[in-house]
Parts: C-alpha cells; structure tokens; sequence
C-alpha cells in the first residue's frame, strides 16, 4: 500500500513539474511574440537611397525602409516619396531640411511632414514632432511621425494603417514670401520595429493598398485575351509581403492545446483513485 501511495506521489510530482515546464514554456514564447525587435540601423556600405524627390502622388519617388532619401529642391515645393509597410509593422518617418544662409531668409519658416496611405489617406502620426517652426537663424529643422501599428486587415469605414504603399509628404507651411524659393536640401528616412502578435486580427487584405494592384493583369473592357498595359506598383518590401496565415496567435493555440491536455490527465490522476485495495481478497 504504502508503494502504491508513493508511486500515485511521484506520478503527480511529474506531471506536476511537465504543466509548470510547459507553462513556463508558453509564456517564454508569448513574450517572445510580443516583444518588438530593436530597429535596426542601415549598415555602413549600403546602396544609397534615391537623390530626387516626386512633386506629387503620382511621381512619388520610391524608397525602401532603412533608406535615407535625399533631394534638393525650393523652398516652397512638395516633395513626395512613397515606402511599403507591412502588417505588424509600427514605421517612423523622419526628415531633415537644411535651410539656406540665415543671411539670405527674411524670417521664420513652418515646414512639415505628412503621411498618407495607398488610398490617399491622411494617417495620423501617434506622436512626434510633424510640425515645427524655422527661426531665421536655425540651420536645419528636423521632423518626425510615428503611424500607428500597420493592421493585416480591417473594417471598410476604419482609418487604420493597412499593408501597401505609404507617401511621405514633406513641405513649408508657412514662410515670407521673399524666402520662397530660396535652395534647400532634404534628407527623409523610414524605419520600423515589428509588434509582435499584440495586434493580430483575423483577416487579411486580398490585396496590399500599392496603386495600380487592381488593374494590372486584367484583360481591358472588350478586348479577350488581352491584358492592360503594365502599372506601376511602386515599392515592395524586399522579401514581399507576408501571407497574413502566420501569427503569434499560434503559439497561444498550441500552448493552450498542450496545458488542456495535460490538464486532463492530471485531473484523471487525482480522480481515478489507487485503484484495488490490498487488503480487499480477490473475488469480493
């Protein structure tokens, strides 16, 4: 009797120390899935970015994320660069405009960033500084927009960031007339860390928000057998866009698929008892 209590002992004390192992476990990986990774810094040696700018959506110059665009251009144009962003992705714009001779400007200048999204909508920065004013003997002024995390799916009528192209707008608000068109030189760069699974949904776009997706590769009105002429998609991430089937939802999945059915057999181990007696006679 007594070695059948101490076996019923071990049993729990093993199954026991497996739940805490597996629970450890599970929560190892969901920190793991949740914690977002440092952003990383452009490498010394890397291909430089473009040195031009678009004057509107339709020329947006195309850059990749960890990429420092330049462009020199006037004091008082539009310049315009277009970046992919995936789900899960939180981007951080940010620009630098050197300004002219403090002794060529005739007073303060408001420049700003904006950040706009495949289907040209204005995305709100979460924070930053998208604004800032130029005194007339500032060297540079430097702006920045932190979007909010890129969703892999979401309802018609929300205004949350969705994987596709994104375009950087960068121009002065406000400035003396006589500054206008003065020289200026422009540096715009986009990073981003990755959120892990804290903002998974269930769901994903049939196609990434990048202009022209729906119309290439489809046969013009009236004309069987023919395609539309190519359309420019802009950039894409260079290891393409995720398939939106992975998420860090699956490792809770599994783990809590592991912890039920460990779950039951512990329960059935406390439950069913040390079985016969050894003091019952057979037959009774």
């Amino acid at each position: 009797m007594h070695t059948t209590i101490r076996g019923n002992s071990v049993k729990r004390g093993f199954v026991g120390a497996l739940l805490a192992g597996v629970t450890l476990f599970t929560s190892a990986c969901g920190a793991v899935a949740d914690d977002p990774p440092a952003s990383a810094s452009p490498a010394e040696g890397d291909a430089a970015g473009p040195t031009e700018a678009g004057t509107a959506f339709r020329t947006a110059t195309a850059i990749q994320q960890e990429q420092t665009a330049t462009a020199d251009a006037s004091t008082g144009d539009y310049l315009y660069w277009v970046f992919p962003a995936d789900a899960g992705q939180r981007p951080t714009v940010r620009a630098k405009v050197t300004l002219p001779e403090d002794t060529a400007r005739k007073g303060t200048s408001t420049w700003q960033v904006d950040v706009y999204d495949g289907l040209r909508r204005r995305q709100a920065c979460a924070y930053g500084h998208q604004t800032r004013k130029a005194t007339q003997d500032a060297n540079t002024v430097e702006l920045s927009c932190v979007l909010r995390t890129v969703r892999a799916w979401s309802e018609p009528w929300a205004d949350d960031p969705l994987p596709g192209s994104y375009y950087v707008r960068l121009t002065v608000l406000d400035a003396p007339e006589e500054d206008l068109g003065l020289p200026v030189h422009a540096e715009t760069e986009v990073t981003s860390v990755g959120t892990g699974g804290a903002h998974d949904v269930d769901g994903t776009l049939a196609e990434p928000l990048v202009p022209g997706a729906s119309s290439v590769g489809r046969p013009a009105d009236g004309d069987v057998g023919t395609e539309r002429p190519g359309v420019s998609l802009g950039s894409e991430p260079e290891d393409g866009w995720a398939s939106g089937w992975w998420t860090g939802r699956w490792l809770w999945t599994v783990g809590g698929g592991v912890l039920a059915a460990l779950a039951a057999v512990f329960g059935y181990g406390l439950t069913r008892g040390g079985g016969r007696p050894s003091r019952v006679p057979p037959g009774v």
